[in-house]
């Protein structure tokens, strides 16, 4: 799949298109039906599928005073478009700049002079152009006018609930620490990724080092608490006898035991079970979020904490056996 951060970078002998637009926040079981709708049209006429997507998200640049994450880093949104088989994402940088073009400018210059649609295929919630001033109705009409077609694609619901797959329903599962149900609507586990970064090394101490992740784009943390995981190596050269995606035992928090004044930082470390000698400094790590244990906990001394530890490494190493 080809990723084009600029309309410069794509290539002027792409081919005609079948063009899917949207965040695509999460990539959840919704998104990706509707990818799989653009994917399958494309293979069947000939034609090239492309995503459009933006970096950062609107939301951030039209209300900068919000407190939004997005689900995923743009890492791993790229990853997960291109498991759907598309063969291009154009990743618009996003400014209020930007967002003056009107929907006729934006579908003109972007969809049809650059990406030469044949067909566009958005969810029937679409909004597009200035003041999302764009809908479903005004992507037919422009289709009309500019000669390429329209699908719309209408809410896609769970089946058991009926509830509308969406990156919301998402977020509150994280928000409750229910990375199972989180699983569900994704199609596959939540993960965070970023940068393994030195810490306290207390864990070192008590016998159960961790990998501690920099804060910085690691997408939605969940709830605090100990999860069951896996810390997956993605950029670890593959030798034999290497594993890239090891058990871990996970800890989100502010260590509450160590808590001794002013403001506790919140972190996500990752326990390699069984592990205590591998040097992950300066590597990107992605930790994969399978199932929440308990939630924070600050206990009366070391001891208790380290009985506590010891039944959750268990625990999360039966877990891990069946996923």
């Amino acid at each position: 799949m080809q990723v084009w951060h600029s309309v410069d970078e794509v290539p002027a002998d792409f081919g005609a298109t079948v063009v899917v637009l949207g965040v695509f926040d999460g990539v959840h079981r919704g998104h990706q039906q509707v990818l799989s709708a653009a994917v399958a049209h494309a293979e069947a006429h000939g034609l090239r599928s492309v995503a459009i997507t933006f970096d950062p998200h609107p939301a951030t640049v039209h209300r900068p005073e919000l407190d939004f994450t997005l689900i995923a880093s743009l890492t791993d949104r790229l990853e997960r478009l291109e498991a759907t088989g598309l063969n291009g994402v154009l990743v618009i940088p996003y400014s209020l700049e930007f967002a003056r073009a009107t929907p006729e400018e934006f579908v003109g210059r972007y969809m049809v002079e650059l990406l030469h649609a044949r067909q566009v295929v958005v969810g029937e919630d679409v909004r597009f152009g200035r003041d999302n001033a764009g809908d479903q109705r005004t992507m037919v009409a422009l289709g009309r006018e500019f000669g390429f077609d329209v699908e719309v694609i209408a809410d896609l619901t769970c089946p058991e609930t009926g509830r509308r797959w969406s990156s919301t329903w998402v977020r509150e599962c994280l928000a409750d620490g229910d990375v199972a149900e989180a699983a569900h609507v994704l199609g596959r586990p939540h993960r965070v990724r970023g940068e393994v970064v030195h810490g306290a090394k207390r864990g070192r101490d008590l016998g159960y080092p961790t990998a501690n992740l920099r804060a910085d784009d690691l997408g939605v943390v969940p709830a605090d608490g100990v999860y069951a995981g896996w810390l997956i190596r993605p950029e670890h050269p593959p030798a034999a006898g290497v594993r890239k995606r090891l058990p871990a035992a996970v800890s989100v928090g502010t260590n509450p035991t160590f808590t001794t004044g002013g403001e506790p930082e919140r972190t996500v470390e990752a326990y390699v079970l069984g592990r205590t000698d591998l040097d992950l400094y300066g590597e990107e790590v992605v930790v994969e979020l399978v199932e929440r244990l308990r939630g924070q906990v600050a206990f009366d001394g070391i001891p208790a904490l380290l009985e506590q530890m010891a039944r959750d490494v268990e625990r999360v190493a039966q877990i891990l056996e069946s996923n």
